[in-house]
């Protein structure tokens, strides 16, 4: 098995401990929890050579390490080195030498290109051990706290699941490719609106529809299909590149562009401002297109199940949903508490909920605009009577929130993350502010990828505001 390098030599290049292009035979060993393989290589130092003599010898446990993308743990591979930081280097991989036993043929003719998945060349039960590894590494390394990790909750679907897809596009101009440049001018378009040039494009060839190419901050990769789309988002798109590229022959575009394409009950929808409905446990949630909202719903139900089992476990009788966007987890958990209340700084977002939960005929929830530095400020629910929800984005909840939250003082927490490492920097807060864990259950919201969704129980160990 024989792969492609995609990164272009740096200018400079720090050619300590290897040199740029240096091939290595490598055993891979682990995963890290972006993806990439692990391997050790041991450095003997050599005084003859000016510096560390290099074998292509893995040592389990020590060594320099090299991180080896869309290797897997159990391989033997070459190598490329392209990259040397100040303890590990970065390499390309080149050959599978020895496969492991659960490599598996990708689907998508595009993996290891573009950017998007990490894990289609390794079988779904493994992806799950592996993801669930990750979370009680990061439990131990981050948080220091030693709790079992639940097996992840597969996805019903592998593959078709994505109800939302966001390829993008630089425009041509002046007879170039521009480059989509971090800051620079973007926009959001929908099929039939487009910023208008007054002169026509004189390209030879029409840019890239697509995701970034692993490895790269910058450069496209065409997308025709992607696999882990639902069907009618795949058939959609194929009109939409369609329009795109013929609106881009007649010089329509002069800024790149970011296409959004959801699906819904509706229908596919690209209007990044129009309504939607997504159901969920019988419960009808209307938000924008261009809002957030989970974007695998057929493991939605099970997963807004266990945060209200959760919720409920302790024998509260209250819930407080502390980033409530349109109501996802406030309105399928509302049957299981007496009163449910949800905060968001957000008044839209407030308004639609709002708006969800009459709709769906729920009395018993309401939902309120919370000023940042006061977010519990206002409810009337006794802490100990009370469970708190969180879902916070994925640059997890900021240091006045936590306090706040272990000031208000819930009965119990459960907090749901996109992001593990950020959670469990934020359980290292909340576990001496008197909370413990109880459960640790990772959720496959993100299958053939490297995330996932982790939903944490913590209950109060002591006392309660009075």
């Amino acid at each position: 098995m024989c792969f492609v390098c995609f990164v272009v030599r740096p200018k400079k290049f720090n050619d300590r401990p290897f040199p740029y292009h240096h091939e290595l035979e490598l055993a891979v060993e682990s995963l890290t929890n972006l993806g990439a393989g692990v391997a050790r290589v041991r450095l003997d130092a050599e005084p003859a050579l000016g510096g560390p003599a290099l074998r292509s010898l893995a040592t389990q446990g020590e060594g320099w390490v090299v991180f080896v993308p869309f290797a897997l743990p159990g391989e033997r591979v070459r190598a490329r080195i392209f990259r040397n930081h100040a303890n590990y280097s970065e390499a390309d991989l080149i050959e599978v030498v020895t496969p492991s036993p659960q490599r598996v043929a990708p689907c998508c003719p595009l993996f290891g290109a573009c950017g998007g998945c990490q894990y289609q060349n390794l079988a779904y039960p493994a992806q799950l051990e592996w993801k669930r590894r990750h979370v009680a590494e990061l439990l131990q390394r981050l948080a220091r706290i030693e709790a079992p990790v639940n097996p992840v909750i597969p996805s019903p679907r592998e593959f078709g699941y994505r109800s939302k897809l966001t390829p993008h596009f630089s425009a041509p101009r002046r007879g170039k490719i521009n480059p989509a440049v971090p800051g620079g001018a973007r926009e959001t378009i929908s099929p039939g609106s487009a910023a208008a040039s007054g002169a026509p494009a004189t390209t030879a060839r029409m840019p890239p529809i697509g995701f970034l190419r692993a490895g790269s901050r910058f450069d496209l990769v065409d997308v025709p299909q992607c696999p882990i789309a639902t069907p009618g988002i795949n058939a959609t798109l194929e009109e939409v590149r369609a329009d795109v590229h013929a609106r881009m022959s007649h010089g329509q575009y002069v800024l790149g562009a970011t296409i959004l394409l959801r699906e819904a009950r509706e229908g596919v929808v690209t209007d990044p401002g129009a309504e939607i409905t997504e159901e969920v446990e019988g419960v009808a949630l209307t938000f924008l297109a261009r809002d957030f909202f989970q974007n695998n719903p057929f493991i939605l139900p099970a997963f807004t199940r266990h945060v209200r089992e959760q919720a409920s476990a302790g024998g509260a009788r209250f819930l407080v949903d502390a980033y409530c966007g349109s109501g996802l987890f406030a309105l399928t958990a509302a049957r299981a508490f007496e009163a449910v209340a949800g905060v968001e700084v957000s008044p839209t977002a407030v308004q639609r909920a709002t708006a969800n939960a009459a709709a769906n005929g729920i009395a018993n929830a309401r939902f309120v605009a919370g000023d940042a530095a006061a977010i519990f400020a206002g409810l009337e629910f006794a802490p100990r009577d009370t469970a708190v929800v969180i879902d916070p984005p994925r640059k997890g909840c900021d240091a006045p929130f936590l306090q706040q939250l272990i000031e208000f003082g819930p009965a119990r927490i459960v907090y749901v993350s996109c992001d593990p490492a950020t959670q469990m920097r934020d359980l290292s807060i909340l576990a001496p502010g008197g909370y413990a864990i109880e459960t640790v259950q990772p959720f496959d919201l993100f299958p053939q990828t490297r995330h996932l969704e982790c939903v944490i129980t913590l209950a109060r160990t002591h006392g309660f505001p009075d």
